[in-house]
């Protein structure tokens, strides 16, 4: 069952900007997971993005990303959200978001149980 759902993708242009949200729902809370966000783009595996400790002090960042984005969460709204600025057409991806619990690797896929169907962003030069 869909545990995470994220929204707020959107065609933009370069150089602007995208909040995307990931909300959990079915019962499922977020507040014993780390949360992170991965994209994948055509042809090309899913990378990491960005990820948040569980009260939201400790931040990660993709090498990429360079202060463009920042990641959040609202552990009692449930939600976790990804403002993107700046963006660039190789920014173009399905984002995903994912939860991970215990002490895994926050930037390695594998060490995530629950995931997202993803939302599409595409950034037009």
């Amino acid at each position: 069952q869909v545990q995470l759902v994220e929204s707020g993708g959107d065609l933009v242009q370069a150089g602007g900007s995208l909040r995307l949200s990931c909300a959990a729902v079915s019962g499922f809370t977020i507040n014993n997971y780390r949360m992170g966000w991965f994209r994948q783009a055509p042809g090309k595996e899913r990378e990491f993005v960005a990820g948040i400790d569980w009260r939201g002090v400790n931040t990660y960042y993709g090498d990429f990303v360079k202060g463009r984005f920042t990641i959040s969460r609202d552990n009692a709204k449930n939600l976790v959200a990804l403002q993107m600025n700046g963006l660039k057409p190789e920014d173009t991806a399905v984002y995903y978001c994912g939860a991970l619990a215990g002490h895994g690797n926050i930037e390695m896929m594998a060490a995530y149980r629950y995931w997202g169907q993803g939302t599409q962003v595409t950034v037009s030069s």
